[in-house]
């Protein structure tokens, strides 16, 4: 996007819950040049690696429907990747919700050209993953009207407080280097689990990221140095835990979280640092759970494990690990069993593919933990069965891919798709070439969202709105299940899947449960002391509804 350019509306709010903010689903065109690590591998290798937001078994899908080309010519999942191609993918995208507190301005300086936010938790900085309208740059850029902004400091989905964002290159430059130099004094406000000691703690353990997909961190004495300086506030007995400030002396990803843990307070509801299905005791542990307390072995292994189906659907047809090919199945029904290798995601071999050392055997287990209990939160068993069913592909009607932005273009690769290059459904191979060779002058966004929107409907595959029996193992569990079903339909026109793509729909999380007790209160930079207010569960005797919530990583 220019400096001057005009951004188009993004996609038409949802119905959502009170206390959250949607958007309805929307295909979604993307364009990118192979990445050196890509190259010489396969296309599904690649994407069911490097991207976790769903199953292999969609990404297959998504790859025989023909919505991705390299180079304008149709990939199919055994495509090479090659230096200099040019991939262009289209997505049905399904953003998650946010929290609808709003981003707030606290400080605004033209003339010096930067402004001072209060982010919310739940929101994305960056358009990342699943999201792009609800991240914090797109929303300054389409809801406050700044052509264009500059992030100097960076806080997790997760994380809310204090942010500075330059209003040009020149000024984010400097405050980053302000940022990067330790010449900015940060502090920060977080609830841990447990009566923290009441003394100041000092924690200067080096911290590594061992798996950049599920964004995990861990203490390792081979990681970048890190350092945070504690101080109890205060402790409330009604429910355990310490409200601290924090200053961290360094910036490392997921630094105080981390910290935290290993000091055995993680923060109280943080879904991954103190989640008790992910951090189970690589050795026996008698007195229960450590969760990760004193940090975790670092001896590398070569052990690895395929993930795991669910307990109560280990040895059911559902969770049968053959591979199958969801777009001509055998008419009896079977699932297709493929003699080909199976891929590094099919077998725990891509665990540790992105870290930059060996990894232990717990180590291992604790990212193979936290990604099957993401996989299970996605509810893709019964995805799989849907689209099984349906014998449908992809086909986003209309839908344009957009050419590569000027600085990103490249002499090797063929041209961009356009609306009417996209082949139907059953095209034979040999005739979609032709057209995916013809030249398209660049779509503008406005001429995008204007296709979009002029799109004709297709019709509602019936079985979007089949609810399969509860199953899981106790009574309790399937009660839940049950009611989750019935909040889908109510919350979505009786639907279970999505009418466009088949993604398994699941209800509203509560807005609680889409931040973290952690909060960035106060900068004091050369440009001033800059702070928030208190967030509300920092008080004392404050109390909120606990639970197993999903698992949100990102």
């Amino acid at each position: 996007m220019a400096p001057d350019a005009v951004p188009a509306p993004a996609p038409a709010p949802a119905p959502a819950r009170p206390g959250l903010r949607k958007i309805a689903p929307y295909w979604y065109p993307y364009t990118t040049m192979a990445k050196g690590r890509w190259l010489n591998r396969e296309i599904l290798e690649i994407v069911s690696t490097e991207f976790r937001d769903r199953s292999i078994e969609y990404y297959r899908y998504a790859l025989e429907s023909g919505v991705t080309t390299i180079n304008g010519k149709i990939a199919k999942p055994d495509t090479i990747v090659r230096n200099g191609d040019r991939i262009e993918n289209v997505v049905h995208r399904h953003e998650p919700p946010v929290t609808s507190r709003p981003v707030k301005i606290l400080h605004e300086d033209r003339e010096r050209e930067f402004v001072v936010i209060d982010k919310p938790g739940s929101i994305p900085v960056h358009a990342t993953g699943r999201y792009f309208y609800l991240s914090l740059v797109e929303i300054l850029q389409r809801e406050f009207g700044y052509p264009k902004v500059y992030t100097v400091n960076r806080l997790d989905r997760l994380t809310s407080g204090l942010m500075i964002i330059g209003l040009s290159s020149s000024r984010a430059h400097i405050l980053s280097q302000e940022f990067v130099q330790g010449e900015v004094k940060k502090e920060y406000i977080a609830r841990c689990s447990g009566e923290f000691p009441v003394e100041e703690v000092v924690v200067d353990q080096p911290l590594l990221t061992v798996d950049r997909q599920m964004g995990l961190n861990i203490v390792h004495s081979e990681g970048k140095p890190a350092m945070t300086v504690f101080k109890r506030l205060h402790y409330d007995g009604n429910t355990n835990t310490s409200v601290l400030h924090c200053r961290p002396l360094t910036g490392r990803s997921h630094q105080i979280r981390v910290h935290l843990q290993y000091l055995g307070y993680p923060i109280a509801n943080d879904p991954v640092y103190s989640e008790t299905k992910i951090w189970a005791c690589y050795a026996p542990c008698p007195n229960g759970p450590n969760l990760g307390k004193g940090g975790i072995d670092t001896t590398p292994s070569d052990e690895r494990a395929p993930p795991a189906p669910p307990a109560h659907l280990a040895g059911s047809d559902t969770a049968d690990s053959t591979r199958i090919d969801p777009i001509a199945p055998p008419t009896a029904g079977a699932p297709v069993t493929s003699q080909a290798q199976l891929l590094p995601r099919e077998t725990g071999q891509d665990i540790g593919m992105g870290s930059p050392l060996p990894l232990s055997a717990e180590a291992v287990g604790i990212i193979t933990r936290l990604r099957n209990m993401k996989d299970e939160d996605e509810d893709w068993s019964r995805w799989r069965d849907v689209v099984f069913k349906a014998k449908g592909r992809l086909h986003p009607k209309g839908m344009p891919q957009q050419k590569l932005p000027p600085q990103n273009r490249r002499k090797r690769g063929g041209p961009a798709w356009t609306e009417t290059d996209v082949p139907a459904a059953g095209t034979p191979p040999d005739e979609q070439q032709p057209a995916l060779q013809r030249e398209a002058a660049p779509l503008t966004e406005e001429e995008v969202l204007t296709i979009i929107d002029t799109a004709l409907p297709q019709a509602e595959n019936p079985l979007v709105r089949v609810a399969p029996p509860p199953d899981a193992p106790t009574e309790n569990g399937r009660a839940k299940q049950a009611a989750a079903q019935i909040a889908v339909q109510e919350e979505n026109d009786g639907a279970l899947y999505c009418r466009e793509c088949y993604l398994p729909l699941h209800p509203d999380p509560p807005p609680e449960r889409l931040y973290i007790f952690l909060h960035a209160l106060r900068y004091t930079t050369s440009l001033g002391v800059f702070e928030t207010q208190m967030p509300a569960w920092a008080a004392e005797g404050w109390e909120w509804e606990r639970g197993s919530g999903t698992c949100s990583t990102e």
